[in-house]
């Protein structure tokens, strides 16, 4: 079974990542030809510990990448050097990949236990990874730069919401002052810490709250002081949880939504009571005010852009969905069809004409206790037998001689009539 949890943050689902374009060095010409066949390739973490390169332009298969990991992949992310690919797994490694080459450049114990998620910083220069703990790794010395504690389970997903520091007048290295959300399972809190220069400190500035345990998230990342950081949290109830927030340093009571939505079915048909329906996914637009909405069946998903609207605090949307969402299994799943009888319609059957005797049922398990065979007696024969069912051919005649019957003793009447071997083979082997 694939597993992804990629940008998209699918927990517990697949481990994904498509490559995009990100800041880098000018390249030239020569390269800029083998960029752009790289750009549609889609990295697939498995449960077996390989990763599948897929190229959703020609729709198959391009490479896959074995030996790095021996148990289940939870997270890939590509490098902003697109040859480059990093992966973590439940066997507590992380794992860099030369996707040109598929082999592994380097390989190293990310945790105690399993690694669950990763994130790269804006520069490149840097890797977040994430267990019960979450760690900052230099990727040139792939030593641990920062150490982040405060989730009691593991988290789920980690992201940049910023790329630069809120605090211009101090050089900036890359990363120092810059923002990450974390979240984890389980947990109803989505925290954002910063990179300090001071190593001591390792709690989270702020955090977020919401109604149930998130399963999607995404952002706009800030890229200015002024620039409030936007966040769409879809949560296991079905319900999506907007905010917008400026970050600029600690707070410490949790921020609750902007604005809260829900969509619901009308409630005009048979039954008047209107019914939730599950959001699965949101994402921003790349205008950053409007909003992707995925909702519905998983089977056959809705996909709808709406406006942001964050005045109100909360949005409940009513969607005619029945439609949409109903499997025609009638037509689809089934080719059985019943026919239409009317009351002067008589149905012809295998078996004597005219019989309505009805056939005993199954004696209990006492009664076959007693009529078991002992040692030395004789087996009934047939004839004994059909004696015993109380069928009497000769009587049996309907008007219009229209054969009517369905029991076995009937059919075996009609074989010991027509001496037809096949149907007394047959009956001898279901019932002796």
């Amino acid at each position: 079974m694939l597993r992804l949890a990629g940008r998209t943050n699918l927990f517990h689902v697949f481990s994904f990542s498509i490559l995009q374009d990100g800041p880098q060095r000018k390249k030239r010409k020569s390269e800029v030809a083998d960029v752009d066949k790289q750009l549609d390739i889609l990295a697939i973490g498995t449960a077996v510990g390989s990763i599948l390169l897929y190229s959703t332009v020609k729709g198959e298969l391009q490479s896959k990448l074995d030996g790095g990991h021996d148990n289940r992949v939870n997270c890939v992310r590509w490098h902003q050097d697109n040859c480059c690919l990093y992966s973590c797994s439940e066997d507590k490694h992380i794992v860099e990949w030369n996707t040109q080459t598929c082999k592994v450049k380097c390989k190293w114990k990310g945790d105690n236990s399993s690694v669950t998620s990763l994130c790269i910083s804006p520069d490149g220069k840097m890797l977040l990874s994430a267990g019960r703990t979450i760690k900052l790794w230099d990727l040139e010395t792939k030593e641990v730069y920062r150490n982040f504690t405060g989730h009691a389970t593991s988290v789920s997903s980690l992201m940049f919401t910023t790329v630069k520091p809120m605090n211009e007048n101090k050089a900036f290295d890359g990363i120092t002052g810059l923002y990450f959300l974390s979240g984890a399972i389980h947990d109803r809190l989505l925290s954002v810490w910063q990179v300090r220069s001071d190593r001591k400190e390792k709690n989270a500035v702020m955090s977020f709250t919401v109604t149930d345990e998130p399963t999607f998230i995404d952002l706009t990342v800030s890229e200015v002081k002024e620039e409030p950081v936007k966040l769409a949290v879809v949560c296991r109830d079905g319900q999506l949880h907007l905010f917008e927030h400026i970050l600029n340093g600690y707070c410490k009571k949790p921020l609750t939504s902007n604005c809260t939505i829900q969509i619901a079915t009308p409630g005009n048909d048979e039954d008047s009571t209107p019914k939730p329906v599950p959001i699965l996914a949101a994402a921003f637009c790349t205008d950053r005010q409007s909003l992707l909405l995925v909702y519905g069946n998983t089977l056959q998903p809705i996909i709808e852009k709406v406006s942001l609207n964050t005045t109100e605090s909360h949005v409940c949307l009513i969607r005619d969905i029945q439609k949409a969402l109903s499997l025609k299994t009638d037509i689809a799943l089934t080719k059985v069809k019943t026919p239409v009888v009317n009351s002067d319609t008589k149905v012809l059957v295998p078996g004597i004409p005219g019989h309505s005797t009805a056939v005993k049922t199954p004696s209990s398990g006492k009664e076959r206790k007693k009529n078991k065979r002992k040692p030395g007696e004789t087996t009934e024969s047939i004839e004994e037998r059909l004696e015993a069912l109380d069928i009497d051919v000769g009587k049996v005649k309907t008007p219009g001689g229209l054969p009517q019957t369905d029991s076995f003793a009937v059919l075996l009447v009609q074989g010991l009539e027509s001496n037809d071997a096949e149907i007394l083979n047959r009956f001898k082997t279901r019932n002796f």
